[in-house]
């Protein structure tokens, strides 16, 4: 849920003080030390722009911060958006119980979610608790992040069909998204969402799985299907970047497209096969 090249740094091996002593003086650095500091912090990474705190080890899941840096240099390379000129916290929680206390105690008017992006001054957070999805949300809600980092707005089922797409590992993005099977079904029954019709969503709580799934099987459109329908995803998110009112997306890929939806159900009858 939403509300400088990449590296990765392995796991902080020093010990607890120096851990304690620098991580409060990157939280007073970042503006978010009394936030922070409510917290035991037991590990410590760093990923490109994000800053991960973890209130356990992270042993064992060196592989998604690799990941999450690495969606930054896809978002350059595909679509131009720059890279974060700020860092970007992460939070994350054992259990659910230490997550909804943190998030009741700082964060009281955001409704109860398993991971959450919140960005209001300064620099975003990602907070997330342990579960079999922790590595999903950390893609899903570091997406947002990311966006959000570098362009002062996104379209709300862009945001979210963005991040669908990079929630996945990268090796399954352009095959195996679980979205796949229920697209092609709703595809047989009529139920394809036009673009217009995301566009009209305005607020999360408008957002349901179709809708979620349709936002994901566009953006798979224009990553995957014709260069024609990326070039305009591009030049999209560079008028959003410079200041250039971007009208609708759906306004440009009918100029591009005499029927883009059916554009899209093609996309998804050959690209599998």
């Amino acid at each position: 849920m939403r509300v400088s090249n990449p590296f990765f740094a392995s796991r902080y091996r020093e010990t607890a003080v120096l851990l304690k002593a620098t991580t409060a003086l990157l939280l007073l650095l970042l503006g978010r030390s009394e936030v922070a500091a409510e917290q035991m912090w037991v590990d410590f990474r760093v990923a490109g722009p994000f800053v991960c705190r973890a209130d356990f080890s992270l042993k064992g899941h060196e592989s998604v911060f690799m990941e999450l840096a690495e969606i930054q240099q896809d978002l350059i390379k595909k679509f131009g958006v720059p890279p974060s000129g700020e860092r970007i916290e992460i939070y994350l929680f054992q259990g659910r119980t230490s997550y909804s206390r943190f998030v009741k105690r700082w964060f009281p008017e955001v409704p109860t979610r398993r991971a959450l992006y919140i960005k209001n001054n300064g620099p975003g957070m990602v907070l997330v608790y342990l579960s079999d999805q922790l590595h999903t949300d950390l893609r899903h809600e570091c997406t947002h992040a990311l966006l959000h980092a570098s362009l002062p707005m996104v379209p709300l089922w862009l945001d979210e069909g963005l991040a669908e797409y990079y929630e996945v590992p990268p090796q399954d993005r352009s095959h195996q998204n679980p979205h796949h099977n229920g697209t092609v079904w709703s595809f047989r029954f009529g139920r394809l969402r036009s673009m217009e019709q995301l566009e009209n969503k305005q607020e999360l709580k408008e957002m349901g799985r179709s809708e979620y799934r349709n936002a994901w099987a566009w953006v798979h459109f224009m990553v995957h299907g014709p260069p024609a329908a990326r070039m305009e995803l591009v030049q999209f998110l560079a008028d959003i970047r410079e200041g250039t009112p971007p009208g609708d997306l759906s306004d440009r890929l009918a100029r591009r497209f005499s029927d883009p939806e059916d554009a899209l159900v093609q996309h998804f009858k050959t690209f599998w096969k």
